[in-house]
């Protein structure tokens, strides 16, 4: 709608309160009848509707409550009309009520009710409340919700249940992972400003999958238009690390990284990708691979400025009409631009467990240090995102929608380490870099429909169908380590480490992974007259569906290492060259002006060729078919009992083909039985009480029974598979009490308990020279025990001052109790195994707390949020060389102002992380899974990503 448009309409005001409590009725809907030109009643009670100039027929409509009609309402240009009234509760039939507009579910409000509504234990987050935050993804979004924390900036933990067993739907449909060596939905793909609602099921039920640890994410993105509007958001982000700031590392980027992916400038050139695996180039595609440039001499990073970060998104919701139908259709695109970079201290340690255990306290020797590092890192992040969704409302009883989600993401990062390496001897020096380029391209798309069947209008149709392509390239991934002896008399220029064979030295790495995914689902439910009475609460309902879903992941990978042709006569001026040099053309075999060895005749000395050192089974194709059938069905005994569950059978195939012929296959097909039930016992219309109990599976990832081994820089540490793991099971039970004080209202307080059998944990195992290997493994008996509270409460009502009733506040903690026992009598844990500690990534509590004031007269919305998590195990350790490594908690402090100019601009400031706490990763030596005052300082990473701060315009045309 453009300016001129909006200047020539009227607006229709007023409030809507209960006829006989005189409240507000938070949530009904104002609406043109027989239209979607619709507006939501707001907290107080009041909605404002903008009509073109005329004459309506208005009808106020909410479910409880009789709708009200009123016909021949005038709007005029540019004037406002008012429209009071109250709704009266409809005691016998809700049958009668026809809802024509369409239904607001990103708000406070109906996110409250549908929390109340529910039949199993959920917790959620509105649009209402994200737009209050700075929260820039989802990752920052769902941090918010009781028992939720992120890992690593992107993964979420459920109950201190790692990313792993938390099952992620968007729209209702399973997402695609784009990570290698993670099984999770990435969070921070999805803008915060197309989500909305966030919903986490913490108990399970037949229609709900039935793999998951912690819960059931459902992720929706917006679907339905009120009115036709365009928004168009810009904002500057300035990080206190590095913006403005001389030093930032960058590489040499292609014409296209503005946009999220490679022009092929990266890509792997033509000579290697037709060399044969562990051979080394010929004459004759050595010149080829020259003469074509494709091979770039770039291992070290240049310095530049720091630019401030940009963020744009361009909303426009439509509505229209096609023929008899009403078409919504909400479209995003979104785009970002980004820099970081901080230094953190890196250090590792060697300390005899299982002998310095046994002595007195006083007598133990201290750890001895491997190495003392320091790391500068940098992150070039490009991001384009788009949300394209119609819904198409064909009558009141059939409706369709059609959701896209796309998105670009393109890292650039350069991590420089240097320091010393102290394990005895020389003291030796470090000067590492890594170049490190990806990019990860994502669709999802589902067509489903919703239909309302039989004359009395009591069965339910629902389906879908979808598809989900990940396709994620990591070309020319170059990393490099240098090294001299420390002697301050008389320095020595840094030598290349060369590396045969291995991916951390003098390699050049690509990979490439794609994973297609096709879905189809359907549910019907019948709805039955209860003798009681005919509310349709009150109904009993009967449901039975289905979920399908077809997947396969091709991965392949190749690294290639610089190596001398020969080693007895390898030219020395060579091996001096520094990192800049040592690699270029003129270097390689065969060399075009060989040097003569002294003192021979005819000999010449002989330069570096490229040596494929890729392993078989660092390529697999992995197959994963899952068919679902459930059937459940909901009985409300009484208007204060209700009771719902069924059960859910689940056929689950996977098989995993190693590049290496020689490796047996993996394959797991296994079906499963999964009951389910939930109770809930209203007290009265204000209170009531849940129960749940359900059993789940956790099945392992293609990436976790993969052989295949990945070199993870940043933590200096090998990932691989285990061919050996197996499905979990997870036996699920909750308790909670809610209390709902208004409609916008809510108190509850929940226990739960988790009991598993094959839990899937990561461990890790010694390798030579002091390295750590990470691997999965199969934990015979786990537990998880946790208590939840969660506060939304508005201050009106408690003090009569006008300025404090604009306060709500919101607060959810959890305190979780967790341990796991790895199996004492496999031959890999005889000894070595960490017995009796918390689950991996577990915080023992959560605390999430926000302070939000909103004066919607005068514009102005203001919020301070408060995080902190408390201390969770990073990687779990051994009784060996291998102490488990603890992240400290820290204190997350974020402020946010928007202020409205006027009814089309936003103006909005902020900071996050405004107390810039430590990162903090400590060893805990003695194992006892705490940090003791001996053990601080100690760390396997430390640092700081300083104050994020904002400011930014939206614009409402």
């Amino acid at each position: 709608m453009n300016a001129f448009a909006f200047g020539q309409q009227g607006k229709l005001v007023g409030k809507v309160t209960d006829k006989k409590t005189k409240e507000g009725v938070i949530g009904a809907t104002v609406l043109v009848t027989g239209t979607t030109q619709a507006a939501p009643v707001d907290l107080d009670g009041s909605y404002s509707l903008p009509l073109d100039a005329g004459t309506y027929s208005i009808t106020m409509t909410y479910v409880g409550f009789k709708p009200l009609t009123f016909p021949g309402i005038v709007i005029r240009s540019g004037q406002t009309t008012t429209l009071d009234a109250a709704m009266e509760e409809n005691a016998t039939s809700l049958n009668e009520v026809t809802v024509t507009g369409v239904k607001q579910t990103g708000t406070e409000v109906a996110l409250i009710q549908d929390l109340k509504k529910s039949e199993v234990v959920v917790s959620g987050m509105s649009n209402d409340q994200i737009v209050k935050t700075l929260d820039r993804d989802a990752a920052e979004v769902v941090k918010r919700i009781p028992g939720v924390t992120v890992q690593n900036n992107n993964f979420i933990v459920i109950r201190g249940l790692a990313e792993r067993y938390n099952t992620v739907l968007l729209n209702d449909a399973l997402t695609p992972s784009a990570e290698v060596d993670t099984r999770s939905f990435s969070f921070d793909i999805l803008p915060s400003s197309v989500i909305d609602r966030v919903l986490i099921f913490k108990s399970g039920a037949p229609e709900l999958p039935g793999e998951f640890g912690g819960g059931v994410v459902k992720v929706y993105t917006k679907n339905s238009v009120l009115e036709n509007s365009t928004s168009l958001s810009v904002s500057g982000w300035a990080r206190s690390t590095n913006t403005f700031k001389g030093d930032y590392l960058s590489t040499n980027h292609s014409s296209t990284d503005w946009l999220g992916f490679d022009n092929n400038q990266r890509a792997l050139p033509d000579a290697l990708a037709g060399l044969e695996r562990n051979k080394t180039l010929n004459a004759e595609q050595m010149n080829s691979l020259r003469q074509s440039g494709q091979l770039k001499n770039e291992f070290l990073p240049t310095s530049i400025t720091s630019r401030p970060d940009l963020r744009i998104s361009l909303g426009l919701n439509r509505k229209f009409e096609v023929g008899k139908a009403y078409v919504s259709n909400v479209t995003s695109i979104s785009y970002s631009n980004t820099q970081e970079q901080y230094t953190s201290q890196r250090q590792r340690y060697t300390f005899d467990y299982k002998t310095e255990i046994a002595k007195p306290a006083d007598q133990r020797a201290a750890p001895s240090s491997l190495y003392e590092f320091t790391d500068t890192r940098s992150l070039s992040a490009v991001r384009l995102g788009v949300i394209h969704n119609y819904q198409v409302r064909l009558n009141d009883h059939n409706r369709l929608e059609f959701r896209n989600f796309f998105n670009q993401y393109g890292t650039d990062e350069v991590v420089n380490r240097r320091g010393l390496i102290t394990d005895g001897g020389d003291k030796r020096e470090r000067d590492d870099y890594a170049l490190h380029y990806q990019s990860r391209s994502i669709y999802s798309g589902q067509l489903g429909g919703s239909h309302e069947t039989g004359k009395d209008g009591r069965t339910s149709l629902t389906w879908a169908v979808g598809y989900n392509y990940v396709n994620r390239n990591e070309p020319d991934y170059r990393l490099n380590q240098q090294e001299r002896v420390v002697d301050e008399e008389n320095p020595q220029p840094f030598r290349v480490i060369r590396g045969q064979g291995l991916v951390s030295s003098s390699s050049r790495f690509y990979s490439k992974l794609t994973e297609d995914t096709y879905m189809a689902s359907g549910q019907i439910e019948r709805r039955l007259l209860n003798r009681r009475d005919t509310i349709s609460a009150n109904q009993i309902k009967l449901r039975a569906g289905f979920y399908a879903e077809e997947k396969q992941r091709d991965y392949d990978s190749r690294f290639f290492n610089y190596l001398p042709v020969n080693e007895a006569t390898y030219d020395p001026n060579i091996a001096n060259q520094p990192l800049s040099t040592i690699f270029g053309d003129n270097n390689l075999e065969p060399l075009s002006n060989p040097r003569p060895i002294p003192g021979t005749t005819n000999r010449y000395y002989s330069g570096l060729n490229l040596v494929e050192g890729t392993n078989p089974q660092d390529r697999y194709v992995g197959k994963n078919r899952l068919v679902a059938g459930y059937v459940g069905t909901v009985i409300p005994f009484s208007d204060k009992f209700n009771l719902s569950g069924g059960v859910r059978v689940e056929y689950n195939r996977k098989t995993l083909t190693s590049g290496d012929a020689t490796e047996t296959p993996y394959k797991e097909a296994r079906t499963f039985a999964l009951p389910s039930f939930n109770a809930t016992y209203n007290f009265n219309d204000r209170s009531l009480l849940r129960a749940g109990g359900s059993m789940s599976v956790n099945r392992p990832e293609f990436r976790e029974v993969a052989s295949f081994t990945y070199y993870d820089v940043n933590n200096n540490l090998f990932i691989s598979g285990d061919t050996l793991l197996r499905t979990a099971k997870i036996y699920n039970a909750d308790l909670r009490y809610e209390f709902y004080p208004t409609r916008a209202e809510m108190i509850s307080v929940g226990v739960f308990y988790k009991n598993f059998r094959d839990a899937i944990e990561q461990v890790t195992a010694s390798t030579a020279n002091g390295e750590v290997n990470l691997t999965y493994q199969n934990a015979p008996k786990a537990y998880d025990l946790g208590v939840e509270v969660e506060v939304r409460k508005s201050l009106v009502g408690l003090t009569e001052s006008q300025f404090l009733q604009h306060f709500n506040v919101v607060l959810n903690a959890s305190f979780i109790h967790s341990r796991v026992q790895l199996d004492a009598n496999d031959p890999r844990n005889k000894g070595f195994a960490l017995p009796n500690r918390a689950l991996q990534g577990q915080s023992p509590y959560v605390v999430n707390a926000g302070l939000f004031y909103q004066d919607t007269e005068r514009g102005w919305q203001v919020s301070a949020q408060y995080n902190v998590m408390g201390p969770r195990i990073t990687f779990a350790g051994d009784l060996e060389q291998n102490p488990t490594i603890i992240d400290m908690p820290r204190h997350v402090v974020d402020l946010a102002v928007t202020k409205s100019v006027g009814s089309h601009l936003e103006i909005r400031a902020g900071v996050q992380n405004l107390l810039n706490q430590e990162v903090r990763m400590y060893y805990d030596f003695d194992r006892n899974g705490k940090i003791d005052s001996n053990e601080e300082g100690k760390a396997f990473a430390r640092y700081k990503r300083g104050v994020y701060s904002t400011l930014g315009l939206t614009y409402h045309f």
